[in-house]
């Protein structure tokens, strides 16, 4: 029946034929995300010297990137302002009714719980795995992905499993600075633009960060890193045509990762903040 209705109308044949494609093209990532994951411990012990060179280049940068310190850089100043604005515009809000003293506590919460997780995978996405698409879009449309397979390389364990795990290494340290950045800077807005105590900043930030919710911050930053990297590596090793190509898929997975990262957020928070929250405000 429905393939007879798609015979006698055109527009619902295409609809179906699209769906048919978008059904495809999830399998096809499913796969090819299987197949990258499960090649990733041959990658480190076969191809250990590749993957110390990616984690290198993906922390410092290659060419004109590498001039300004790579992802280091970029995700340090992210994070940096983007704590500066919280604490701008936590002293404000909060002094409206009254309670600028817990600025403290507003840039204990939300650092850890949002914003350094949210702005670090951004910045991920538009360094690291940006890089990563072009990279091995060029290669594909190079040529040089076929040739590699021709010489007996292993193309998905050689190319994107190393790039993974690189990845995932990777963002511990970069993670590491992004959070003391955010921290950082709220201190010094909170204390040194807007003359608040640094007794009463810090009585107030330590009573509210919880150490655990630093770990599960960490973890949630590795489940990004990973998210992203699986998604550019996906597109820039399956682009088509030619250079022009590369850029649309550079451009679809940015979208793409930039979505996953902020789905990752929301499924972990309310994995574990979802119920309780993990937080009591009481005298």
């Amino acid at each position: 029946m429905a393939l007879a209705a798609a015979g006698r109308f055109p527009r619902t044949r295409r609809q179906i034929g699209s769906i048919s494609r978008s059904i495809d093209s999830i399998g096809d990532q499913a796969l090819f995300f299987a197949k990258a994951l499960g090649h990733a411990p041959k990658a480190l012990m076969r191809y250990p010297r590749e993957t110390l060179r990616l984690i290198a280049e993906i922390s410092m940068g290659t060419g004109a990137l590498a001039v300004i310190g790579g992802t280091v850089v970029i995700v340090g100043f992210l994070t940096l302002f983007t704590g500066g604005t919280i604490a701008v515009q936590g002293y404000s809000s909060l002094g409206n009714i009254g309670v600028e003293a817990l600025t403290g506590f507003f840039a204990a919460f939300i650092n850890v719980r949002i914003a350094a997780p949210v702005i670090a995978g951004i910045g991920l996405a538009a360094t690291i795995g940006a890089g990563s698409t072009a990279q091995l879009g060029a290669m594909r449309v190079s040529e040089e992905i076929d040739a590699l397979e021709t010489m007996a390389i292993p193309s998905i364990p050689y190319l994107v499993s190393t790039r993974v795990m690189a990845g995932m290494i990777a963002i511990i340290p970069l993670y590491s600075l992004a959070v003391i950045a955010s921290f950082v800077a709220s201190r010094f807005a909170t204390v040194f633009l807007y003359n608040q105590s640094g007794g009463v900043y810090d009585h107030y930030f330590t009573t509210f960060l919880i150490p655990t919710d630093i770990l599960w911050s960490f973890a949630q930053a590795i489940v990004m890193a990973l998210a992203v990297m699986l998604i550019h590596t996906y597109y820039g090793f399956n682009a088509t045509g030619g250079p022009v190509g590369v850029g649309v898929a550079v451009g679809n997975a940015v979208r793409a990762s930039l979505i996953a990262v902020v789905t990752v957020t929301l499924l972990i928070s309310l994995a574990i903040y979802g119920g309780s929250g993990n937080f009591n405000l009481s005298g």
